[in-house]
């Protein structure tokens, strides 16, 4: 049985209910399981009806709860890295860099790192703490960079590693100093073999598995066929499928009558909650979403 689970897919195919839902049952088990939200769009707390938030909380016996805060992640993140340089470089040159990472608070990148960051520090910390870790993402394109991100950084770090060791290397041969420690060395190989650590982990087949959540339409299979080939490239298998909202074989009047009445009541709420909006209606249509359906879809469009 793995012990991380990656629940993907395109955006509204109900990753949530249903990464929450297979929490429930490993807890429903015995088994001890941590249930992680890695989507800024947090709904677990909605589904769940109750406060989740950034530290771990206790849903129900042997399920715990987490929802990452994207932004505040990045606030720690770009503080972490201030307090490194004022360890290793002058006071000018942190001043002069400051400003950089001020900028960086709102850089593409910033935000994705500090996330993988934080989803480490909780497989590495929380890895023996807990039988399952279930984490809830936002959508696809955000999962697959994620998920590939180790392999990436492992690399990279280990470049920086050795072009700072070969600096070092040279420094020490001029100043004969060949006991003092390289601060930023130290930091490059320490980051490095927590991204080896990472990518291990990820790497193992036993360890982790990759579900993606997708209905019965044509957008979002066309998008998991794209996610599965991707992550191939990365060796990371995929070897289960969650189709959602799969209509019952003996449908008849009586489902589309609770279903209309349900959503008369979401109708009424929305025009209470939102009043004074303009609304735009759009009905469900009885075919999937191509060229000739968006057409149609078009005329409900005014300026």
């Amino acid at each position: 049985m793995a012990k991380i689970i990656f629940y993907g897919g395109k955006g509204g195919v109900g990753k949530t209910t249903c990464s929450t839902a297979n929490s429930i049952n490993f807890a429903g088990r015995g088994l001890r399981t941590l249930l992680v939200s890695t989507d800024p769009a947090h709904s677990i707390s909605d589904v769940l009806g109750m406060d989740i938030g950034r530290s771990i909380v206790r849903i129900r016996e042997n399920l715990d709860g987490l929802e990452i805060d994207p932004e505040y992640e990045a606030e720690l993140y770009i503080e972490k890295i201030r307090a490194n340089m004022k360890t290793i470089l002058s006071n000018v040159i942190v001043e002069e860099i400051n400003s950089q990472l001020d900028a960086a608070m709102v850089s593409p990148g910033t935000h994705e790192s500090a996330l993988f960051d934080k989803i480490s520090d909780i497989i590495l910390d929380k890895f023996n703490d807990y039988d399952i870790i279930i984490f809830d993402t936002a959508p696809t394109g955000h999962t697959l960079r994620i998920l590939t991100l180790p392999d990436l950084l492992e690399g990279w770090m280990g470049s920086l590693a050795k072009r700072r060791k070969s600096i070092v290397d040279m420094n020490k041969m001029v100043t004969r100093k060949y006991d003092e420690k390289d601060p930023v060395l130290e930091i490059l190989e320490r980051r490095q073999q927590r991204f080896g650590e990472i990518k291990k982990i990820f790497n193992n087949t036993e360890n982790l598995r990759i579900r993606f959540v997708l209905n019965a339409e044509k957008l979002p299979i066309e998008e998991t066929k794209k996610a599965i080939k991707m992550l191939k490239q990365f060796n990371i298998p995929v070897d289960t499928l969650v189709i959602n909202r799969i209509m019952p074989d003996d449908i008849g009047a009586e489902f589309w009558e609770k279903k209309k009445k349900q959503e008369k009541e979401y109708l009424e709420e929305i025009e209470r909650e939102f009043k004074g909006k303009e609304f735009i209606k759009i009905p469900m249509l009885d075919t999937d979403m191509n060229k000739s359906t968006v057409d149609i879809l078009s005329k409900y469009f005014g300026d």
